[in-house]
């Protein structure tokens, strides 16, 4: 099953992705679930080099946002939409975070659609969680108008590498059945065995990484989760990122 062969592609050739399967794709995006049928979100294509390299530094200098041939960035959308309410002389709602949250997963659900339509062509694709991180950056490179904020995207393009599939945790660990069953300390350890050992393995293949490992103090993988890789700080200003630029583009009235 494709579903179950996905990898994330960091390197990319240097061909181009055909407009034809660009169009599929985009399509695919489309028939995602959406709340209301409203469709609340928009995807920006960005093949131009000298805006791939304006993306490079907010995208935490990525490699693969200046190689691969395309950027995908899906926006939570609801300028769109009431542009039309304004035309249509209806209520001009949609100016808070529920709304936000609504464009998001619409957002959201369009992608993952865009990523499985992607890969069924052969192509490749690796998400990119500096989207949200440097929204507004992002945002204003991308021209993005009021209410209408960059969530989530990814590269695209036809592989150039074949990574290893990334280890995953077991299925009873995240399938709850009727209710949530919490975790013991040993279904914990047990959850986590296999990841830990693949993750650590992973990160000290590297040798830079392996050196900062060292240097770090870092022990095991939950710590270099939180210690060096998804620090509090850095997680402290993202979240103010992402506030801020909600309250600059309408989406935190009466909050």
């Amino acid at each position: 099953m494709l579903l179950l062969q996905h990898r994330s592609i960091r390197k990319y050739k240097k061909d181009p992705v055909e407009e034809d399967k660009l169009q599929r794709i985009l399509t695919a995006a489309t028939r995602a679930s959406s709340s209301g049928n409203m469709q609340a979100y928009s995807i920006i294509v960005t093949s131009d080099a000298d805006i791939k390299e304006a993306l490079y530094k907010p995208h935490f200098e990525q490699s693969m946002v200046i190689e691969a041939p395309l950027l995908l960035t899906f926006c939570a959308d609801f300028h769109r939409m009431r542009e039309w309410l304004k035309i249509s002389d209806a209520p001009m709602n949609f100016d808070n975070f529920m709304s936000f949250m609504i464009a998001s997963i619409d957002a959201i659900l369009a992608s993952q659609n865009a990523a499985l339509a992607a890969e069924a062509e052969g192509l490749g694709i690796c998400y990119m969680g500096t989207t949200l991180a440097s929204c507004a950056e992002i945002g204003e490179i991308l021209g993005c108008p009021k209410n209408v904020v960059p969530v989530v995207g990814f590269s695209l393009g036809y592989p150039d590498e074949s990574p290893v599939l990334r280890d995953r945790l077991p299925l009873e660990s995240i399938v709850h059945r009727e209710r949530y069953n919490d975790f013991s300390e040993t279904r914990l350890k047990d959850s986590y065995r296999e990841k830990e050992i693949a993750g650590m393995k992973r990160y000290l293949s590297d040798p830079e990484l392996a050196k900062r490992v060292t240097e770090s103090g870092v022990e095991n993988l939950a710590q270099l989760y939180t210690i060096m890789k998804y620090t509090r700080e850095s997680h402290l200003q993202y979240s103010q990122t992402v506030l801020s630029y909600l309250e600059q583009q309408g989406f935190m009235e009466n909050i």
